[in-house]
């Protein structure tokens, strides 16, 4: 009798230690739940990611373009860059912050690069590949901005896209609307520069 109330409670133990066991890793999981780490995919974030990064480089760039191009088009595409992405930088720090997302605060090494190089060219060189640049990167913006827009899982985040990506259109546009202007304004220079 003795042996069976021993092996009784040694049993009833072991079964509300393993009730208990299985209870606290439920409970753990509901209040550690942030809104975001469970929720945010990491589609999500990494767009958010290279999305704060390109942002700073568009600003860091167009301001680049408003001090050293030689064409107006140029400058003022420069400066729409800064106004235009310094809004959208903003509105996704907003973001960032409503889902509790830590973005990066300083240019990635690539973006880096590229500043030093654009900043040792001046005038049309500098106008050249300024916009070059810009016809790529917007290019590649409006490709991903759409997708996110589209299977984007986070609905602040895919909103965010939603509302960003006619901008981004818009500037791919006009970016590429002023590499013809640079050639024929090229090829314009030169004919009176001859007739001189």
């Amino acid at each position: 009798m003795i042996a069976f109330h021993k092996t009784f409670y040694a049993g009833a133990s072991f079964l509300l230690l393993g009730g208990l066991l299985s209870i606290a890793p439920a409970q753990t999981a509901d209040t550690s739940s942030s809104k975001t780490s469970v929720k945010m995919s990491t589609a999500d974030k990494k767009f958010m990611r290279e999305a704060a990064e390109g942002g700073m480089a568009e600003v860091e760039l167009g301001k680049l373009a408003t001090e050293k191009a030689s064409s107006q088009d140029v400058k003022q595409f420069g400066q729409r860059m800064v106004d235009d992405h310094s809004k959208a930088n903003d509105q996704l720090k907003q973001v960032a912050q409503n889902e509790g997302i830590k973005l990066p605060t300083t240019l990635s090494p690539a973006e880096k690069a590229e500043k030093e190089r654009l900043s040792k060219l001046s005038g049309e060189r500098f106008d050249q590949a300024y916009m070059a640049l810009m016809r790529k990167d917007h290019t590649k913006d409006v490709s991903d901005f759409r997708m996110e827009s589209k299977s984007g899982h986070d609905p602040e985040v895919k909103n965010f896209a939603s509302q960003t990506l006619p901008t981004l259109e818009d500037h791919l546009k006009q970016a590429e609307s002023i590499k013809p202007m640079q050639n024929s304004q090229r090829s314009a220079m030169e004919p009176p520069r001859s007739s001189k």
